[in-house]
Parts: structure tokens; sequence; C-alpha cells
């Protein structure tokens, strides 16, 4: 077989493979004296299961930044593998649309005791009972150490070893395909970790053109940059075209660097789309941005870059502190019935107003008759925020379970597409907090007290903030599964189910349309009526019960949060749905 890499400054590149130091000859690009920066050298008795590595300049072994395995870790020897070969079961499989869909976070390591792929197949039928339409994976791609959240992958291509490596990644997407489950990834271009990463020795990767909070930015528009971005959408393609993969999320897209005419998002956007023409299945993408900037998902025929979807702090923040009551950092200009109102029918909030925590003005509006709320991820939870706080406590730390049953409905009968993190389904009492493992000790320590300087700012004491680098933090993170056993938590569970099947069932539920949705509230009263087409969310966020008022008949009870909810018609006037403290009714 033939071994390739992209190396342009180096002088000579040799293949090591079966105790052997094979040289690499330079690819011709346009002639005989013109050079690409590719390296080439066949390997006739190479095949899967080889193990190889690169060697720039007589230097030491490095793996392939293309590596589809590692199999001893990112500092180790690469191994030939082909995905592709996979007895694949899933031929039928032509994806889900996001309309009316529900998507579902987990972290392959923490979602169950065995953390591994396979401990994760067999917990599907849980996802698949519960409604779940796409599974979303945290980063996969090989990083430091055993156990971490994965966004400092370095060997980008390759699927973490502890999880279960390639073999492991295939059996789960078949897998979550025969259930009739999507599955999306989350893959970070945005930096490289530090730990592993030896991409800047093979060419020019990274530039100082641009700067980051991890340094010099990806190459992306630079001397040089061709290539990388190849590097890029070559990337993005291989786990959706060789993993059957229904779609990625982009980490952290306002970091990706790009001054080129053609961005890296349309680039990709553009690439994805005829991946998902040739095989005749649908193929998403999504960026998580914080710039509320709609141009990003704005589709290329109205001058847009083209991404399918974007994840919606706004929302977030709108419905948590609403819940919560908290106030500091970037949650500051929330807390208000209104605030959460004006994302339910905008999508942001900062749509060019004041931002106090930016201290300036931020975002842009969105076309709401141009741009569906199926573009919007919408969520109370995710690994953000919750694994971000000091000790990554879930909102089940605090909020009473009507508060809990109210925020699962609001969510789930939302005008975007919702999304929920693992375990919140039962409300689950473990925490998630930010773990990492990796190997050099000064790496780790430097980790951890930059964590805990960050939140000592906020008034948190050094002491009480979880060192990333201990192995019980990791441990801590792990789902508890038993706790379903329990009454509250299966009572629970059994109220996302219901909300979830009623969003499948009910039309007006996964209307895209912002511009027909309508909130009605007192926002001293504490209450608010959504309209959705037929439907009516009705809620009381106070502590002590009243009647809300809302338009029209009601022909049906669709679902209640507590048993005590009653609605009372008139001849003439509005509807009264009565709502104890803390409660929700959906009504038709």
């Amino acid at each position: 077989m033939k071994f390739e890499v992209w190396a342009p400054n180096a002088k000579q590149v040799d293949l090591l493979i079966d105790d052997q130091r094979l040289p690499m000859t330079p690819r011709s690009s346009s002639g005989p004296t013109q050079r690409d920066g590719w390296w080439e050298v066949d390997a006739p008795a190479a095949e899967s299961g080889t193990d190889y590595a690169f060697s720039l300049d007589g230097g030491p072994a490095r793996p392939d930044p293309r590596s589809l395995h590692q199999p001893y870790g990112v500092h180790g020897s690469s191994r030939v593998v082909d995905p592709r070969r996979f007895p694949w079961t899933d031929a039928g499989w032509s994806g889900r649309t996001a309309a009316g869909s529900v998507i579902y976070e987990l972290h392959v390591g923490t979602f169950t005791p065995e953390g591994t792929f396979d401990g994760a197949i067999a917990r599907l039928d849980h996802l698949a009972q519960l409604g779940v339409d796409y599974i979303e994976l945290m980063p996969v791609a090989a990083f430091p150490g055993d156990h971490g959240w994965g966004y400092d992958g370095v060997a980008l291509w390759a699927v973490h070893e502890p999880y279960g490596g390639p073999a492991g990644l295939a059996r789960f997407v078949d897998a979550c395909h025969a259930r009739g489950i999507a599955v999306l990834l989350d893959v970070v271009y945005n930096h490289l970790g530090p730990s592993g990463n030896y991409l800047a020795e093979f060419g020019p990767y990274f530039t100082e053109k641009h700067h980051t909070p991890w340094g010099g930015a990806v190459n992306l528009d630079d001397s040089g940059s061709d290539e990388v971005r190849a590097f890029i959408v070559g990337n993005a393609l291989h786990w959706l075209r060789d993993y059957h993969l229904d779609g990625l999320r982009l980490d952290a897209v306002h970091a990706l660097a790009d001054t080129r005419a053609v961005h890296i998002l349309e680039e990709l956007a553009i690439e994805v789309d005829i991946l998902a023409a040739q095989l005749g299945r649908r193929l998403f993408l999504i960026a998580e941005t914080d710039l509320n900037d709609p141009r990003i998902i704005t589709p290329r025929s109205h001058n847009g870059l083209g991404v399918h979807a974007q994840w919606d702090d706004d929302f977030h923040h709108a419905l948590h502190t609403l819940l919560t009551g908290e106030r500091h950092g970037y949650y500051a200009d929330f807390g208000s019935i209104g605030a959460l109102a004006k994302t339910l029918t905008g999508a942001y909030f900062h749509d060019g107003g004041w931002s106090s925590f930016r201290g300036r003005s931020h975002g842009r509006p969105v076309d709401t008759t141009l741009l569906g709320g199926d573009r919007f991820i919408a969520f109370l939870q995710d690994h953000d925020q919750v694994g971000n706080r000091a000790i990554g406590d879930r909102i089940t730390a605090t909020l009473s379970p009507g508060l809990l049953r109210v925020g699962a409905a609001l969510l789930l009968t939302c005008p975007f597409t919702p999304m929920l993190f693992m375990g919140e389904e039962w409300g689950a009492r473990t925490p998630w907090q930010y773990f990492t493992d990796h190997q050099e000790a000064e790496l780790g320590a430097a980790v951890r007290d930059g964590r805990r300087r960050e939140f000592s700012r906020h008034g948190w004491e050094a002491e009480s903030v979880p060192d990333p680098q201990d192995t019980e933090t990791f441990t801590r993170s792990k789902l508890e599964w038993t706790d379903i056993a329990q009454e509250r938590h299966r009572a629970l569970l059994d109220w996302h189910r219901l909300l979830i099947s009623l969003r499948h069932s009910e039309p007006d539920l996964h209307d895209p349309q912002l511009a027909r949705v309508r909130v009605a509230f007192d926002e001293r009263a504490r209450w608010l009526v959504i309209t959705r087409g037929a439907v009516r969310i009705a809620v009381n966020l106070a502590e002590s019960p009243q009647s809300v008022a809302v338009d029209g008949p009601v022909k049906s009870m669709l679902l209640a949060s507590d048993e005590d909810v009653r609605v009372e018609s008139a001849d003439e006037g509005p509807t009264m749905v009565h709502l104890p403290a803390e409660s929700v009714a959906i009504v038709r």
C-alpha cells in the first residue's frame, strides 16, 4: 500500500515500518522540479493492522497526522485501519430531519460505568424508549491520557482507544441506526491540545498571524493554508462518509480565524452538501458560536455561509436564569420572562442591543421569515453550562421538582431543536465536573491552578474547586443508572418521555416557523402562556397557585405536570387554567 504525508519543510522523510526505515520521495505537482510538499512511498507488505510512523529529517518517530488508529496513545505509532471494511448493516439508512427531533448529548467515558462505545450500546434501548432522535457524542478524536472531555484532541482522524477505537465507534453508529437514532459528533478544529500535538513539526498548521486563547491560530488563511484547510475538510468528510455519521457539531467556530474570501465554514458546508447528495442521506453541520450572527446558518442562496444549524446559548441563559435566579457573569442581562419571550420568538436575546457582560452592543437580528427554529439547538443543560461551573453541579442540585418539570416542558415544547444532556431526563444527582488526564505533571498542575484561580475571582474557595487531574473527579462524573429505580427519578423520566412523545405526535410542536410563536406573560405574577398553533403552554413560575387565561375554548388537556391542574371554561371571555405553584399545563 502507498503511504503519504504532507511535510513541506522537511528535507527528508522516512516511513518507519516493521523495524525498517524506508526513505520517502517528494511527489511532483506540475513538473519534475516542483514539489507540493507531499512525500510518498510504497510498502507492499503493509495491510490492515500494520503499525507505522514517520521520521522527519532523521528525527524521532512521529504518528501520522492523518492516522485513523492510535492503539498506543497519541505519542505512539499509528496503525493501518479501514473503517469502511466494517460489516455495516445500515444500508437502508437515510438519516433524520431536524424539525420535531430531540438531541441527546453524551460523553462516552462517563455515560456508563464501562466508559466505552460498547457500554453505551447497552443503554441505547433506554434512549430509544425515551424518544431520542439524535445522539450527539462529545469529541472522540484521540487525546492524551485515558479520560477527559475530549476538547484537547491531537490525533483528529483517530478514535480514542480507551473508548473502543475505530471498531467501537463503527459498532456504536451501526447500533444507533438499527434503532432509528442518528448520530452527531463534536469535532474541534479551532485548536489542538498541548500534549501530543506534533502537527507543527510536519508543516505550517498554525500561524502567528492570529492569536487565540490557546496560542497561535490554526492556519486557515496564511501561507500553506490550502493544505491545512484540505486537512480539516477531509477530516469532516471522513467522519461522515467512513463512519456513517449523520452530522458534526463544530466547536467554537468564532475562534476560527479566517480572512479568506471563502470562509472555512462555507467551504465545509459546500463539501458536506455535496457528500450528502452523493450518499443519498441527510447530513448536518451544527456550529457552536457566541457571535449571534445568523449569517453563519443562512443559506448560501441568501449570501450566508450555509451551515445548517447552531447552538443557541441565549435560550439557555434566558431559561436557566429564569428558573434559578442566577444573574452573575454572562447571565447578567437575563432572568426575566421577557428575556425568555424574546428568545422564543427571535432566537437571540442579544440581537444588536447592549450586552452588559461584553460592555458593548452584540449580535444581529434573525430573519424569522428565512430561518426556522429547527436551525437553533436549544438546551437547559449541556456539557459546558454544567461542567464549567465551579463544582459541576446540575440544576437538580437547586431546583424544586416542580421547576424541573416546568423547565423540561419549556425546552421540549419550544420552536427550536431541543437537546438533553445525559442524565437530565431523570434528574441525575451525579455532578458533571471538568476532568483531565494529562501525563505531564507540570501541565496537570497548571490546569488545576488556573481553574482554581479563575473561580476564586468569583468568590469560590480555591480548595472547593475539584482538581481536574484527580481520578475521583472523573469517577464522580459518571452517571449512576441505579438512580432511575427511585421514585422521584422515575417520575421525572416518565415526564420527559411524555413530553417527547407529545412533541413527536403534535404537529404544532414541531412547526419551525418562529413568526407563528406568541408569548403572553406577566412579569410580576410570574406566569406565561406560549402559543404554538392550536397548542398553548401555560406556566406558573410562582410559589403559589394562580389562574392563567388562555385565548379560546380548551378542547383537550394534552399534558399537565400536576394532578391539581384544572381548566375552567366560561360562556364569555377567556378560558382559565388553574395552575398549582411551579406547574405547567399543555392544552389544545
